[in-house]
């Protein structure tokens, strides 16, 4: 089985001729010579300014010469993949279909992670406030008690601290005394107390959030979520409560939100090591995400204690979706079908989008059978033609499908059929056209050859058939004792059955010219032999006439054939043009009595000839050509035509007959086969010696 064609088949360049006969390679063997040569220099010397210029000019030459063999790869490739129309229906189903559904799930995947994320840093700050709020309540409240019995503080703070350490173990509870003196209760792990009410604490309360660096870690921070409030309206001292968010707190803190604090980044951390790490370092606030646990950030503001001023940190946090969707679910208690809303909401969108998938895989798979289906019949046509281009046109496809593509198939196989059929014909018109040229051939040496001038009398004649062959004649028979005949004949009719009867005239002719010295004698003749073989549709006029150059007189017979102009030599006008029209009907008509009536009408003229005369002999294709308005030439003006040129040469006055003629016709066709001849006289008589050599050059032609 022979392969199928591919447009990638062509044959490609080699690794050589694409480097140098193409620019792209020779730019690129340059540029890597310049480069090579730079390397080298830049080993032993020192490279000067104008050699790293031309380095770089040479490094952009390199990206360019790449870029465009790139370029021509990508091409290729795409040739060689996408060349099968199947490839493009599939690919372009892809775009179409699967790549607008990837599209849209990747769009509400991305618009879920952006709203999960900004759901877990609501949820987490709102965890983080509350352990912020019981912190300012702790506070408040043991700076109420202390202003009431200021003698009981350290009881006060310890009875306080042993509350709430069962809520937050980590809590350490501290009271600067007026006089200076500071009072703890807790573990104060993480700082030493405070010994000083800072100068920016105005108020009578601050709750918030400290930073300080995280020991060993450089580049995080621990928080601590601290409260102050003043005693008595300043003058009692102050009381401050801290929790740091350990890994105790930040558990509480994930199991009340769903979200768990990573790590933290001050603003001084994050500048510090942006020239060591990469930005997208999860510690520095970037987010990243997958799809069962995500990452996220979040900004807190934090104080610094001895100064007061506020800074903000960045908090890295995670969370997984089930968790987070639990803790959004958790508010809504309504029970469908014995499960909770949001779970039966859930159960629907996983159905949904199950189904979804399902419908996808099933348009996919049914986009790839339609692509295969229609694919396959546009091979079978590419195949078909390709059969029809190598000549086999008896290949026919097999028609699988009622469909248009069937219908296509089916078209196809009758066109290949029309094809075969229109050869064969193609090759019997040439045939036939082979054959009709060698007719034309041998009808045109039928025809007198050579020079037609004779001693005394300048001749000229034309043929010219309307098809291949025609049925239009004419011929000069020499007849002894200086005798010339002439004839012209028009046979009904024109192609190949006028062009045999014309054959078979001229043979009856030019036998019976040896025998009948009488033109009426000769045709009648003639019409008596043909008419038994002439078919009842067919007939032919002709002309027939004796010149005795040497009497200076012709003698002629008409049977039905147009009249001869005769124009005196000594004419002065039109009016002088004499057309000869002697009585005849046509010869070879097949009908009762017409033999009798041949010979009855059939009328012998004679003239005298005298130097300057000419004689026109012609068929109606010369008088009958018409134009595109249908409008013939007519007689009268080819009468007009010999009178005002017949001082000219006999050749001459054809040529001027001829271009007038094909000047009336113009563009259009010929209809009938012209012919033509012209006699002018020179001289009154011929001498005999003339006449004798006259004689034998036409025995000699015939």
């Amino acid at each position: 089985m022979r392969a199928t064609p591919r447009a990638v088949d062509l044959p490609r360049p080699s690794v050589r001729e694409l480097l140098v006969s193409s620019w792209p390679g020779r730019l690129f063997l340059l540029a890597a010579g310049i480069k090579l040569f730079v390397a080298l220099w830049r080993v032993i010397f020192s490279v000067p300014a104008p050699l790293r210029v031309l380095s770089s000019a040479a490094t952009l030459a390199l990206a360019v010469a790449v870029g465009v063999f790139v370029w021509r790869l990508f091409v290729l490739i795409k040739r060689q993949l996408l060349w099968r129309v199947r490839r493009k229906l599939i690919l372009s189903y892809i775009f179409i279909g699967v790549v607008p559904s990837l599209l849209i799930v990747v769009f509400f995947l991305f618009c879920g992670a952006v709203l999960f994320m900004s759901v877990a840093a609501y949820l987490f700050k709102s965890g983080y406030d509350k352990v912020v709020d019981d912190v300012r309540v702790v506070a408040q409240a043991a700076a109420v008690e202390i202003a009431r019995t200021p003698a009981s503080a350290q009881q006060t703070i310890e009875r306080v601290h042993r509350i709430r350490s069962k809520q937050y173990p980590a809590l350490s509870v501290a009271y600067i005394a007026p006089d200076g003196s500071v009072h703890t209760a807790g573990r104060w792990k993480h700082l030493k107390p405070p010994d000083a009410i800072p100068s920016w604490l105005t108020e009578d309360q601050f709750a918030g959030t400290l930073a300080m660096p995280m020991p060993g870690v450089p580049d995080q921070a621990e928080l601590v979520v601290r409260s102050a409030a003043k005693v008595g309206g300043g003058g009692g001292g102050l009381v401050v409560v801290d929790i740091p968010i350990d890994e105790q707190l930040v558990q509480r803190l994930h199991d009340a939100t769903g979200v768990h604090a990573v790590a933290v980044t001050t603003e001084q951390q994050a500048a510090r090591a942006a020239a060591e790490r990469s930005a997208s370092d999860a510690s520095r606030g970037t987010a990243s995400w997958n799809l069962l646990w995500t990452k996220s950030v979040t900004q807190l503001d934090y104080r610094d204690w001895v100064t007061g001023a506020t800074r903000r940190a960045t908090m890295a946090i995670s969370y997984r979706l089930g968790d987070l969707y639990k803790q959004l679910a958790s508010a809504q208690s309504f029970i469908v079908a014995g499960m909770r809303l949001a779970d039966a909401i859930m159960v629907v969108v996983f159905v949904v989008a199950f189904l979804f998938l399902v419908i996808e895989a099933v348009a996919l798979l049914m986009g790839l059978a339609l692509a295969r289906s229609i694919t396959s019949s546009v091979h079978e046509l590419f195949m078909g033609t390709e059969r029809v281009r190598q000549g086999d046109f008896a290949h026919r496809i097999n028609i699988q499908s009622n469909d248009q593509l069937g219908e296509l198939a089916g078209s196809f196989n009758q066109m290949t059929g029309s094809i075969e059929n229109l050869l064969q014909t193609a090759a019997e018109k040439k045939r036939l056209e082979e054959e009709l040229r060698i007719a034309r051939q041998i009808q045109m040496s039928l025809l007198p050859r050579g020079p037609l001038d004779f001693p005394g009398m300048g001749v000229t004649a034309l043929c010219v058939p309307a098809r291949e062959v025609g049925g239009d004649y004419y011929d000069f028979f020499p007849l002894g004792d200086g005798r010339l005949g002439v004839l012209i004949a028009d046979v009904s009719g024109k192609g190949t059955s006028a062009a045999l009867y014309m054959a078979e005239l001229k043979g009856l002719v030019l036998s019976l010219s040896q025998i009948y010295q009488s033109p009426r004698q000769l045709l009648m003749e003639v019409n008596r032999i043909i008419s038994e073989n002439l078919d009842t549709r067919s007939f032919i006029t002709m002309t027939y006439g004796v010149i005795d150059l040497a009497a200076s007189v012709m003698t002629f017979a008409r049977a039905g054939h147009t009249p001869m102009i005769y124009l005196p030599g000594n004419s002065r006008g039109s009016s002088d043009v004499r057309v000869l029209a002697p009585s005849g009907i046509v010869v070879g008509l097949r009908i009762p009595g017409a033999n009798e009536k041949f010979a009855e009408l059939l009328e012998e003229d004679r003239i005298e000839l005298h130097k300057g005369d000419v004689l026109v002999l012609y068929t109606d294709g010369i008088t009958e050509a018409m134009n595109a308005q249908s409008d013939l030439f007519g007689e009268g003006r080819l009468s007009r035509l010999v009178a005002e040129h017949g001082h000219l040469e006999s050749g001459e006055l054809r040529e001027r007959i001829l271009r007038e003629v094909e000047a009336f016709v113009g563009g259009a066709d010929q209809h009938d086969d012209m012919t033509m001849i012209l006699m002018k006289v020179d001289e009154m008589a011929a001498s005999p010696e003339s006449v004798a050599a006259m004689t034998r050059t036409l025995s000699v032609e015939s």
